[in-house]
């Protein structure tokens, strides 16, 4: 098992950046798949990016290519997101995933058993 929390949320003016990190404990030896997904009221959770932490291609949603940047440092167990020309419509409560795998990612939220609390971005226009 492994244990996300995330830190990094707050507010900023549209065109603002904001870094997400998400702090992993536990079974840390193993390689996973992390991701961050995003949830907005009354929408349902996507996925944003994922990585794999053992090596690999990253995936990207079309709504945060080019703006969004996944990265890790495994020597602390850390996933980052780095979210630049921040919009209005990225406003969303965002959240850390992890699970097991053989060298490929999901995409999709119910495939992902670990998950942190969640952190809220607001972007205001």
């Amino acid at each position: 098992q492994v244990q996300l929390v995330e830190s990094g949320g707050g507010s900023v003016q549209a065109g603002g950046s904001l870094r997400l990190s998400c702090a992993a404990s536990g079974d840390t030896s193993r390689n996973y798949c992390m991701g961050w997904f995003r949830q907005a009221p009354g929408k349902e959770r996507e996925a944003v990016a994922t990585t794999y932490t053992g090596g690999g291609n990253t995936y990207y949603s079309d709504a945060v290519k080019g703006r969004f940047a996944i990265s890790q440092d495994n020597a602390k167990n850390t996933l980052y997101l780095e979210m630049n020309n921040l919009k209005p419509e990225d406003t969303a409560m965002y959240y850390c995933a992890a699970h097991r795998g053989g060298g490929y990612c999901n995409i999709y939220p119910n495939l992902f058993p670990y998950w942190g609390q969640g952190a809220q971005v607001t972007v205001s226009s």
